[in-house]
């Protein structure tokens, strides 16, 4: 059965071929990754953003949307 919020108990990290990493020396915490990402998997810690590699599909769209280039996705 589909329930909303139903996503965060899905465990997804075997579908990537690639993973975002923050560069925290240019991450600015604007939270457009956050705001992008179609999945709960980039998450604000403590004011900070960070990926949370459970729920990360890996589709690249946190890099692709960053107007600082602080994601980059690398092939795991």
């Amino acid at each position: 059965m589909t329930r909303p919020g139903s996503a965060r108990e899905v465990d997804v990290s075997s579908w990537r071929t690639q993973k975002p990493v923050i560069d925290y020396e240019k991450c600015t915490n604007c939270l457009i990754c956050w705001v992008y990402c179609p999945e709960p998997a980039i998450v604000v810690e403590m004011g900070r953003v960070r990926v949370d590699y459970v729920h990360c599909k890996g589709c690249g769209i946190c890099a692709a949307e960053c107007p600082r280039k602080a994601v980059v996705m690398e092939v795991e």
